[in-house]
């Protein structure tokens, strides 16, 4: 095998054995255990040759009924030693393996929206369930495995050679084939199992993002067409299963008639030798237990390097994620932003695009807001408002100048200070799956109800939450569903307002309202942006006339600047806008 073959070979051992040290007493205690459990898995077959002899030779009943209860002894002991093998290492692996699915979700929630948006949902949850449960695997059950059948292997061929040593050179014949069988054939199992994995998280994919869309699917009808994608996917995922499993039975089909061809062959060679009174019967038992445990090791040893092959797959899709860096790095010596009051925001010369091939979503963007200022972005789609809010509480970095808050560099801050003091109310208004306290409790868990009744009633959420047999305690379902739309944004709304944050995003929170609820929401974050400086994504004009000023946005430039009375007779853009959407 060449070298990049056996440091891919090693890399899950690698890069798991760092995650055991903690658990060395768990694993030293395993390990004694198996080797005393292995010990008398090895001294069977000379107690069984004792056994033969004293039945077949002697005829002395009082041994064979000693021997016999010494052999009940043994395996009583070898049960024990089995139990605390197996509790050991499976409680290590379990362990091991939450930790690392800890990791892994840290991680990748963690990483930048950049990240998340070239991955489906699908995938990572794929990561975080199967490709650990496979790396458990190892970890609980294969690593002691390929220990115990070592032992037997190099134990039984050390017995064989000081019973005999021809019939050992015999037994040992077959070993060369079977391991250049199991190396050849693992690595072609590794591929494949990999690709059942990819193929496996492809349909995963999909059938996350019609769970999370279903109102939409069904709407639309298309629960065939759903149905169709995520069928030609585990379809896929199937045919490469069944290469898989065609790799795999033929490196079963080879070993067996391999390993017990060579075990036939020295049965022949062991009978003519008693027959010949070189050796007794009780002799001949017993080397053909020791090669019957030399053919099962290679065996089993054949049938781990495949698994193992298998678990490569999913070692390197964990740990590549592990490794990933994020594009949005903490500053090694963070500045503060302490101050009091709504701080200003300056945007310097600021260029950003989100990849290197990409067109400019912004460029050469100068603009300042007051503290307490509310601004609105305004401009045709794809102008840029979304990604210029985005810049603030560094969900992504510019890609030239800086944009500051109280004069320090958002890439100067620490994140979790940062972050903390803006407010984001998204266009969506997504829940999590819990109840309405719990959501609205969401920025401060350690809230009084007092200050989250206090904040749904600042967002005018009371009303309807009291109104809810739970009333608080109301299950929201996924995503929120069980609400409406305004109820969710109202929600939405209090849980900033409980944060306390001093910068404000609005991503047009009133679209897709009612009219009745457009007016409670809109009053609501009219309360909210007192005291705070506010950016509003505006895609319906009719809602920026209570901002100060408004920011002209158009294929990433910025166009003009001022209040609504300036811009609709100064700004040609701004006024063709409003007026197309007052005449819709």
């Amino acid at each position: 095998m060449s070298d990049s073959g056996r440091r891919i070979s090693l890399f899950a051992l690698k890069r798991l054995a760092p995650r055991l040290r903690a658990h060395r007493p768990a694993l030293a205690g395993a390990g004694i255990c198996l080797l005393l459990s292995t010990a008398i898995g090895l001294v069977f077959p000379l107690v069984v040759r004792y056994l033969m002899d004293a039945a077949f030779g002697d005829g002395d009943a009082a041994l064979l009924g000693a021997i016999a209860l010494g052999l009940l002894g043994l395996f009583a002991l070898q049960g024990l030693f089995n139990f605390g093998e197996t509790y050991w290492l499976g409680a290590t692996g379990e362990r091991v393996v939450t930790r690392l699915r800890d990791e892994l979700f840290s991680k990748l929630v963690g990483l930048s929206p950049g990240f998340h948006a070239g991955r489906a949902s699908g995938e990572l949850t794929s990561r975080l369930a199967s490709d650990c449960s496979t790396l458990q695997q190892i970890m609980g059950h294969q690593i002691a495995e390929l220990v115990r059948q070592i032992l037997f292997l190099v134990g039984a061929l050390v017995l064989l050679t000081f019973l005999h040593w021809q019939l050992m050179l015999t037994t040992l014949a077959v070993a060369p084939i079977v391991v250049l069988a199991g190396f050849a054939l693992g690595r072609l199992l590794r591929r494949r199992s990999t690709e059942v994995q990819d193929r496996l998280a492809e349909a995963h994919a999909v059938a996350d993002e019609a769970f999370g869309q279903i109102e939409i699917v069904q709407s639309f009808v298309r629960e065939r067409w759903e149905r169709a994608r995520y069928r030609a996917g585990i379809d896929a995922a199937l045919e490469a299963a069944l290469s898989r499993a065609i790799v795999r039975a033929v490196l079963f089909g080879v070993l067996t008639v391999v390993a017990f061809g060579g075990i036939v062959i020295v049965l022949w060679q062991g009978g003519r030798l008693v027959l010949a009174d070189q050796i007794t019967a009780g002799q001949l038992v017993s080397f053909l237990l020791y090669a019957f445990s030399v053919a099962a090791a290679i065996m089993a040893l054949a049938s781990l390097w495949g698994s193992y092959q298998e678990a490569q797959g999913a070692a390197r899709r964990v740990f590549d994620m592990l490794d990933i860096e994020s594009t949005i790095v903490e500053p090694a010596a963070p500045s503060s932003l302490a101050g009091h009051g709504p701080p200003e925001i300056a945007f310097d010369a600021v260029s950003f695009r989100y990849g290197e091939t990409e067109p400019w979503a912004l460029e050469e963007i100068d603009a300042t807001i007051a503290p307490g200022e509310v601004v609105a972005l305004v401009g045709p789609s794809g102008a840029g408002k979304t990604t210029f809010a985005s810049l603030i509480p560094r969900f992504w970095d510019v890609t030239r100048g800086g944009v500051r808050v109280r004069g320090v560099d958002v890439r100067e801050c620490a994140l979790a200070e940062l972050r903390s003091r803006i407010g984001v109310v998204p266009q969506d208004h997504p829940l999590f799956a819990g109840t309405i306290a719990e959501n609205i409790a969401y920025a401060r868990p350690d809230a009084h109800h007092a200050a989250i009744e206090a904040a749904a009633a600042a967002a005018h959420a009371r009303e309807f939450i009291e109104r809810l047999p739970d009333g608080y305690e109301t299950m929201v379902g996924e995503r929120g569903v069980r609400l409406s739309g305004g109820q969710r944004q109202r929600i939405a709304i209090a849980r900033v307002l409980l944060k306390e944050p001093e910068i404000l995003i609005l991503d047009e929170a009133t679209s897709g309202l009612d009219a009745e609820s457009e007016a409670l929401v809109e009053e609501a974050l009219q309360a909210a942006s007192v005291g705070r400086t506010t950016v509003i994504i505006a895609h319906r004009l009719r809602t920026v006339r209570r901002a100060d000023r408004l920011l002209v946005l158009d294929r990433g430039r910025l166009v003009d600047i001022g209040p609504h009375d300036v811009l609709i007779d100064r700004c040609a853009l701004y006024r063709r806008l409003y007026e197309g959407q007052q005449l819709a």
